[in-house]
């Protein structure tokens, strides 16, 4: 019953996006606590990462944006300019999450460090990991990972 209970409040919060996998514009994140899908902006030129999510004063409950880098590298990323908390979820190559930063304070320069290998960046709303129970070893679903080396790769 509670599982069935958790699968609903996900269905609920996070609306058709479950129900709409492995588009550009979304992603899948799967894990022991269930299932939860975002919309996504794609941020993958170097202009676009270095921009962020600066200046934006709200983001919607199940948005985010998925940063995706050429090769994996040792990630560091900070808040400058960006107005509003959010957690950062560090993924290796396979989408696997490995590192969360929690709550990352708005407009700080101390660099996050999501350590070596990080080939994917999921920023998404302050609080949101911890209230979900995202944790590292969960799963992330998106057509810009590769479906022979992903953990969880689109159909």
């Amino acid at each position: 019953m509670t599982r069935l209970l958790l699968l609903l409040l996900v269905l609920v919060l996070g609306g058709p996006a479950i129900a709409e996998s492995c588009a550009p514009d979304r992603v899948d994140l799967r894990g022991d606590w269930g299932r939860a899908s975002f919309t996504v902006e794609v941020s993958d030129t170097p202009e676009t990462r270095a921009r962020g999510l600066m200046y934006r004063k709200k983001m919607d409950r199940f948005a985010g944006m998925l940063f995706v880098f050429d090769a994996p590298m040792h990630a560091r990323f900070w808040m400058k300019n960006t107005l509003i908390p959010l957690d950062m979820l560090f993924l290796g190559p396979d989408g696997r999450v490995r590192r969360i930063v929690e709550n990352a304070e708005p407009q700080s320069l101390e660099p996050r460090d999501g350590g070596p290998g990080v080939a994917y960046v999921l920023e998404i709303n302050g609080g949101t990991a911890a209230r979900l129970g995202i944790a590292p070893g969960n799963a992330l679903r998106h057509p810009r990972i590769d479906s022979e080396t992903a953990a969880w790769p689109c159909p």
